[in-house]
């Protein structure tokens, strides 16, 4: 009994995550930057239980939605922590996806210019760690960190459930964007608000 629940469920789960390379009419409100309307202002939805603690790498104090750890794609450590304290953008991408290809140059180039004053990293997933790796390096998006989320931990943290997705958090770690910015457009202009 309990599989007739579980199999709906998965292939319902499945089928909205592969949604996000497709060119189907529900992408027109993505493709014109509209961001979630319930979570647009409101704060990045830790687990319960881990709350912001300690600081970050410059001492800023770490919000909850910041308190997680993973892995790059290079096998290195990452501690979100260390992103307190500047605003952020989580770029969620999948190596099979056009659409995040499309978006790779415009985030780079974001990512470049606001050295030092935002933080950039991209969270692969739904591929294994090799097709990330080979995407970073086709992409020439190697100058910021990309986080490789074979498990969708971090996907599930901020409730992404496609990719070629934004997150972007102001410095005191609320979310203030998500959704999607065909090719990155708009991108540089919503960080340069948080930044200014």
């Amino acid at each position: 009994m309990r599989a007739r629940t579980v199999l709906p469920a998965t292939v319902a789960a499945a089928l909205l995550t592969l949604t996000g390379c497709g060119t189907s009419g529900s992408d027109a409100a993505d493709d014109a930057g509209a961001s979630s309307p319930s979570t647009a202002s409101s704060p990045a939805q830790p687990p319960a239980g881990s709350e912001g603690s300690g600081s970050g790498s410059d001492g800023a104090k770490v919000p909850g939605a910041l308190n997680f750890t993973a892995t790059t794609v290079d096998g290195e450590p990452f501690d979100a922590k260390s992103l307190a304290g500047k605003p952020t953008v989580l770029w969620f991408w999948a190596p099979w996806c056009p659409k995040c290809k499309a978006q790779a140059a415009e985030t780079a180039k974001v990512a470049a210019d606001y050295q030092g004053e935002a933080n950039v990293v991209g969270v692969a997933g739904l591929d294994t760690n090799a097709a990330m790796k080979d995407f970073v390096s086709d992409t020439a998006t190697d100058s910021f960190p990309h986080l490789s989320d074979e498990k969708g931990e971090v996907w599930k943290r901020f409730k992404v459930t496609e990719q070629s997705r934004y997150v972007i958090l102001d410095k005191e770690g609320t979310m203030v964007f998500e959704g999607v910015l065909p090719g990155g457009k708009g991108l540089a202009d919503k960080v340069a608000g948080l930044t200014g």
